[in-house]
């Protein structure tokens, strides 16, 4: 073959090749372990010496690492300072996942892990494609809102994530994702809306050092 027919040879098979195009990376799944969760709230190792009132209600590090992830990854909470805050909140406002409904002093329609009132929790599952349905016939029961809430894990414990996501500000999140605790004080205080005690502030810190912020 002569040189001059070479050069449009390897043109034309080169133009015949498949071509690739770059794709970008999937984003990484949030992932909390059950370690993590047990570093957090060792008592939730098991549920075998739970409080009879809790009946139903408990649950295991081993349930709520799968549920709290698909919460994170479900409203985009990415941050590990925000995941510690919510984590903290939600293992001491439920007695480390030992409770999903308010017993003390026992207010009808408040619970999911972060105890939440009436209010938010109607709020919440008006949100939820998935309870449409049945939400519409019982929206002015709070108790029954609430039931439907506590059907699905995966909902019970994400309703800390959706509080974050739907009703702090954003400088409220801001100051948080800075992992300070004036930041996470500003979460408890002007979001949450209650004390930034001593007891709230263990359980953040474990959260923290838990998940390596």
């Amino acid at each position: 073959m002569k040189s001059s027919q070479i050069l449009p040879l390897l043109l034309s098979t080169l133009l015949t090749l498949p071509q690739i195009t770059p794709t970008s990376a999937a984003p990484c799944a949030i992932t909390i372990n059950s370690t993590q969760i047990l570093a957090i709230a060792p008592k939730s190792a098991s549920c075998a010496g739970a409080p009879e009132a809790a009946d139903g209600e408990c649950a295991t590090a081993d349930q709520a690492a799968p549920a709290v992830s698909k919460a994170f990854n479900k409203y985009g909470i990415t941050s590990k300072a925000e995941q510690a805050a919510v984590l903290g909140l939600i293992a001491f406002e439920s007695g480390e996942f030992v409770y999903s409904r308010n017993h003390f002093p026992g207010v009808p329609g408040q619970g999911t892990r972060n105890m939440q009132s009436p209010a938010f929790n109607k709020e919440y599952a008006a949100s939820l494609p998935a309870l449409a349905d049945r939400f519409e016939s019982v929206q002015d029961n709070p108790a029954a809102v609430l039931d439907l809430l506590l059907e699905d894990l995966a909902v019970d414990f994400g309703s800390g994530a959706w509080f974050l996501k739907t009703q702090c500000s954003d400088s409220v999140r801001e100051a948080l994702q800075t992992g300070s605790e004036e930041g996470w004080e500003g979460y408890i205080v002007d979001c949450v809306g209650t004390e930034a005690n001593e007891e709230r502030k263990g359980y953040w810190a474990d959260a923290v050092e838990a998940l390596g912020n």
